[in-house]
């Protein structure tokens, strides 16, 4: 099983990613094809993706950019399809963006998880993420 890097926005490929965005969030809208478009196409920006069956049933997208002190990698939005979930599919999400991440420069990869995702946060830290001592804030813009 591997994780690959999206790179063409189609139908087919909305239509799978539209089908995990609720699973991800229950207040985020579904993709539009432009919007996907501009995504893959976005400098520093990864979508990948996890096949099962010719289905996508897992994504995440990583995130690399330059600032004053280096090169920083964030990788969002993971979300693994209910259906398949405990198959390694996200361990396999995760460890291919963690070499993007390398071979971008960065020398770190952050990300997020909520404590009540008990099964992300417990890969997470299997694969060696540290949980940081710092505030996370966020500013509506809506």
């Amino acid at each position: 099983m591997t994780a690959i890097a999206l790179k063409k926005a189609t139908e087919s490929l909305l239509a799978e990613i539209n089908r995990l965005i609720p699973q991800l969030s229950s207040s985020a809208t579904a993709m539009t094809l432009a919007e996907l478009e501009a995504l893959i196409n976005r400098d520093g920006t990864t979508l990948f993706g996890i096949e099962e069956a010719g289905e996508v049933v897992g994504m995440l997208t990583l995130v690399t950019f330059k600032i004053p002190t280096g090169t920083r990698a964030w990788i969002e939005d993971v979300v693994v399809d209910e259906k398949v979930r405990g198959k390694g599919f996200a361990k396999a999400l995760v460890t291919a963006a963690i070499d993007e991440a390398r071979k971008a420069g960065a020398s770190t990869v952050d990300l997020t998880s909520r404590p009540a995702r008990e099964a992300a946060n417990a890969l997470y830290r299997s694969m060696g993420f540290e949980q940081r001592e710092t505030n996370v804030y966020r500013k509506s813009l809506t």
